[in-house]
């Protein structure tokens, strides 16, 4: 085991932070080298998905139409994707957990006595549950891309 951080205020506890964050770690990380190192473009190329996207009307000119570039820059799309991406994995699994506890308490907790309340316990445990599904997704998707070489 290799210790990265030290500190000194940090304790294990039953519940709470320290059994998920145990094993996090702050990384510096480039987004844009990673990503020209696994050959992210090459591999787009090579599976046709720019052909397939064309086909489903999604072309280069519709995106210069509908503004994607300057709207992205705009919200700060680019600097939010490079802090995002040094995120801790383990932070976003270990929020995934409570999203998917609090699905299924909607579920429990939400009577099913008419079809109003059928419909919002749905809702909420669905839109909880997709949520949590996609911080789980994220986790491992960066967790791939943080890798050591």
């Amino acid at each position: 085991m290799q210790v990265n951080k030290f500190d000194e205020s940090w304790k294990k506890q039953w519940y709470g932070a320290g059994i998920f964050f145990e094993g996090s770690e702050e990384v510096e990380f480039d987004v844009f080298k990673k990503l020209e190192k696994r050959k992210v473009l090459s591999n787009v190329e090579k599976a046709g998905l720019l052909s397939k996207a064309e086909e489903l009307g999604f072309t280069l000119s519709s995106i210069e139409k509908l503004g994607v570039f300057s709207k992205a820059e705009e919200l700060g799309l680019l600097s939010l994707l490079e802090k995002t991406a040094s995120f801790s994995p383990s932070t976003l699994a270990s929020a995934a957990l409570p999203i998917m506890v609090a699905a299924v308490v909607a579920i429990v907790v939400i009577p099913d006595d008419s079809a109003g309340l059928v419909a919002v316990q749905a809702v909420l445990a669905g839109a909880l549950g997709v949520g949590a599904a996609g911080l789980l997704v994220g986790s491992v998707v960066l967790d791939s891309l943080q890798e050591a070489d």
